[in-house]
């Protein structure tokens, strides 16, 4: 009777698991009796109570003791032995955990401040200049333990390095300068342009604050100890590291590190087909010229396909410009960082 009741809930758009839970059964208790057709229940003991289950006053008692003035701040893990210090014994600590779990009692019993889940932030960039990502990595230099510091800043929409620069320190001055030069070469004035960075003290120091500020862009930071809100300079930085002709050995002084990056700025920006943005020049989709190279390969690929379209059993290559850039998508809307 129970197997056909499930399968008339089932059949009138019910979830089976939802269906057994109402009754009281376990989903693949349903399955089994399915598998045989019916017939008895085996299960052991099926419908009856443990014998040695918590009485009404015993659960009462757990919960008077849980909050307690005594020990309303404290988990079960140490209520029970402090109990047992005091020779009482009431339940044991999954008993405890149960209880309280039953009515709703365990939502942050400690005194300090609850833990609190903060979500990363997003920007999404629907033009060149309207979001940029920037950090800093370190280059190695002759002397141990002593580096050299790459900033970077880059447009997430059309992944372009509008500005980098090579420095023997690191501090918050310098990464204001280099933002104004950025927001002056592209001419960006008071727009609303999202600067994001991580929670570094360059980052957060007063002196770039102050010219974000002037400069009318607005700051965004990653959360305090998480190292992936800020994926699109970890991923260029990546690039840049596995870069063929990446040196191996120390950079023997300021000079060559940085030679060695405006070539690898230059060749990012003006040569590498960039896998995010449908494998055209970061330049180009700054610019906006990755439209007519896109319509120009859909064209190549549409004559490819008349004159063989048994090749292309799902249409050509998709060619269309990509739209809006996400920072930190949902993992749905995902996009290519590299």
């Amino acid at each position: 009777m129970i197997v056909e009741l499930v399968a008339e809930a089932v059949s009138s758009g019910a979830r089976r698991e939802r269906a057994c839970e109402i009754i009281g059964l376990c989903a693949r208790t349903i399955t089994r009796w399915c598998a045989e057709g019916g017939g008895k229940d085996g299960r052991a003991e099926g419908g009856v109570s443990p014998a040695h289950k918590l009485t009404l006053a015993e659960k009462a008692e757990i919960v008077a003791q849980a909050t307690s003035p005594e020990y309303r701040d404290l988990p079960p893990g140490q209520i029970v032995p402090l109990l047992a210090d005091k020779g009482i014994y009431v339940a044991s600590e999954s008993s405890f955990y149960r209880v309280l779990h039953e009515r709703d009692l365990m939502s942050h019993r400690e005194p300090s401040r609850p833990r609190t889940h903060r979500r990363p932030p997003e920007h999404v960039a629907t033009a060149p200049n309207t979001v940029w990502s920037w950090d800093i990595t370190y280059l190695r230099s002759p002397v141990r333990g002593v580096f050299f510091y790459l900033y970077l800043v880059l447009d997430i929409f059309s992944r372009k390095v509008v500005a980098f620069g090579v420095y023997e320190s690191e501090s918050a001055e310098t990464a204001s300068a280099l933002v104004g030069v950025a927001c002056e070469t592209e001419g960006v004035v008071r727009t609303g342009l999202v600067l994001h960075a991580d929670n570094g003290g360059a980052m957060k120091g007063s002196t770039m604050l102050a010219t974000l500020q002037r400069l009318g862009v607005v700051a965004s930071f990653s959360r305090p100890s998480v190292s992936d809100d800020n994926p699109f300079a970890e991923a260029i930085f990546r690039t840049l590291k596995y870069r063929p002709g990446y040196p191996k050995k120390p950079f023997a002084d300021l000079a060559e590190a940085t030679a060695w990056v405006e070539g690898f700025v230059r060749w990012y920006n003006g040569q590498h087909l960039h896998s995010g943005i449908r494998f055209v020049h970061p330049n180009d989709r700054h610019d906006g010229r990755d439209t007519t190279i896109l319509a120009a390969r859909h064209v190549v690929y549409t004559k490819a396909r008349a004159r063989s379209p048994r090749r292309w059993s799902r249409g050509t290559r998709d060619w269309t410009p990509i739209g809006a850039v996400r920072l930190n998508p949902e993992k749905r809307d995902a996009c290519t960082l590299h």
